[in-house]
């Protein structure tokens, strides 16, 4: 018998395998290609107080090893989340971890104490690569004083468990995920992408409207495993690992890391199904070198 089974936050997950944040959509999108009852939790797009336009087209390009998006957190705010897509929701057995996005420490706030007050929530993931608008658009997440703050703030109003999704543009990953445990969250996640740019040589142009985007993909996927080792290391709280999983092979690397939790994001659009396909590489793996359990993959790999 292989136990898939891991624990994050008190919450039992049937498996170690979510989606990232952002690249499948609510789950609506892709409950015709994959049985959503099969992944440990299911995490949301990222959903703000009010609807967000998001940023002018074009916003996504491909890269060699991967993609460049520059969306804007484009979503339809939180009213029609709760009344569309955690409607949808409540219909499967999987835990739902709800992305919260917003511009100042009241937006964070108003959205984590509504949903947290959602039966169908399981638990809340903050999103502090959105810029402060108070502080000139820095994100919260590239400070650690602006990061411990935001996270008391909403621990102080959150009845769900808080995860804090970190940005690896930062000097001290390690820092920052200790800035959060000190803020008093019950996880982390990381790494959401990396500020890049892409120029068309021919038109002379920026690639993305936004002139930069986000980097995201199996190019990042070295890099990620390297920070969440890190961060694994530093802090006593779980870690949720992503960044250009594309294989079970990848996600198990992220477990030896130290990560509890793996979160398939681009490989989504290119494989609709890859969660599945994951899930179950990590299962043979474990079978054919006859480990009984995925959590004796969790930080195994120590010195």
């Amino acid at each position: 018998m292989i136990d898939l089974s891991v624990e994050l936050c008190g919450i039992s997950l049937k498996n170690p395998i979510t989606c990232a944040s952002g690249t499948f959509g609510s789950g609506i999108e892709y409950s015709e290609f994959v049985d959503l009852n099969r992944l440990g939790a299911i995490t949301t797009k990222g959903v703000s107080a009010v609807p967000w336009e998001g940023n002018p087209t074009p916003r996504v390009t491909e890269t060699p090893s991967g993609m460049m998006n520059a969306i804007g957190l484009q979503n339809p705010g939180m009213d029609v989340f709760i009344n569309r897509d955690l409607a949808f929701l409540k219909d499967y057995d999987v835990p739902v971890i709800v992305n919260v996005c917003g511009h100042t420490v009241e937006e964070y706030l108003e959205v984590a104490e509504r949903l947290s007050e959602e039966d169908g929530v399981s638990m809340l993931e903050i999103n502090v690569s959105c810029p402060n608008v108070k502080e000139g658009g820095i994100a919260f997440g590239t400070k650690a004083e602006a990061l411990e703050k935001v996270t008391k703030a909403v621990k102080a109003v959150s009845k769900k468990p808080v995860i804090m999704k970190l940005s690896p543009n930062v000097t001290s990953i390690p820092e920052m995920a200790k800035a959060a445990e000190a803020g008093g969250a019950d996880a982390i996640s990381l790494i959401n992408t990396f500020t890049a740019m892409k120029i068309d040589i021919y038109r002379r142009k920026f690639v993305l409207a936004n002139r930069t985007g986000g980097l995201s993909g199996p190019a990042i996927h070295p890099i990620a495993v390297r920070m969440v080792y890190e961060a694994a290391h530093s802090v006593k709280i779980p870690v949720i690992g992503m960044g250009g999983v594309a294989s079970a092979e990848d996600a198990i690397e992220m477990l030896m890391a130290g990560a509890s939790v793996v979160a398939v994001g681009m490989m989504n659009f290119h494989e609709p199904a890859v969660c599945v396909k994951v899930i179950e590489g990590i299962a043979a793996f474990l079978e054919s070198n006859r480990i009984s359990g995925v959590s004796d993959l969790i930080g195994c790999i120590n010195s």
